[in-house]
């Protein structure tokens, strides 16, 4: 039996790989969310709060994983996962995973408690991805410390950073796919082929709307902050050009 399990920032468009398994046979839990999230989430989210005490805020955008990632996790956060991951972990099916974009916030215990897990990290431009509000906007939620700032967008900026910061800090897992939302859409074909080369497994074909891509071009706001522009390039997104002046 196989465990997967996606990850990415909420409105990553992780929902697309969600309701993709889902159609291919993999057991994503009992009860899901439209958005393809296993529900009730509130175990998870202490889980999360658990996990941000061993982060520490150096001030400014930057964070120490490294308790964290060194750390032997407490007993307090595997109780909680298990209890959110029961209906997963007690099903049977050859082919069993959850979604739900908190997972990030907890990605290096995840990978630790479960190392056979096929972990899918998804990826979209985050001029996109703070658009529109999500749960994770405010990592004080969770118990992770960042700079003051009444900016929405600069929030979520932030909260994309600090996520992102998160999965580089962490070892690869055995197991690890990375997908761009961008090219799921642009190419689908192409990215369930890789999918289904990685996963072990013949998966659905779900409609994709590529008008859902690059809203951020009819956006009037603020959808970039200069500390986004080295991980858009990493990831190989375009970066804003300065204004002269």
């Amino acid at each position: 039996m196989s465990l997967i399990t996606v990850i990415g920032r909420g409105h990553s468009g992780t929902r697309i790989m969600s309701h993709t398994l889902y159609a291919s046979g993999v057991y994503m839990g009992d009860a899901l969310n439209p958005s393809g999230d296993l529900v009730p989430p509130w175990h998870l989210y202490d889980a999360c709060r658990v996990f941000a005490r061993y982060v520490h805020w150096q001030g400014g955008l930057s964070w120490d994983f490294s308790e964290a990632l060194n750390t032997e996790i407490p007993e307090r956060f595997t109780s909680l996962l298990y209890r959110y991951l029961k209906s997963v972990l007690s099903n049977r099916s050859e082919h069993r995973g959850w979604k739900i974009p908190e997972t990030t916030l907890i990605y290096p215990w995840v990978a630790r408690l479960f190392p056979e897990t096929k972990f899918i990290f998804w990826v979209r431009n985050p001029r996109d991805g703070i658009l529109s509000q999500h749960k994770t906007d405010d990592l004080r939620d969770f118990g992770i410390r960042y700079p003051d700032t009444t900016d929405e967008r600069h929030r979520r900026a932030i909260s994309w950073k600090y996520q992102d910061d998160l999965v580089r800090a962490t070892p690869r897992p055995s197991h690890w796919l990375e997908v761009r939302y961008e090219d799921f859409v642009l190419h689908q074909e192409r990215e369930l082929a890789r999918l289904e080369s990685y996963l072990g497994m013949k998966l659905a074909r779900i409609v994709v709307r590529p008008e859902r891509m690059n809203r951020f071009e009819k956006d009037k706001e603020t959808n970039y902050f200069d500390f986004l522009g080295s991980a858009m390039r990493a990831y190989g997104y375009e970066v804003p050009i300065p204004k002269a002046g």
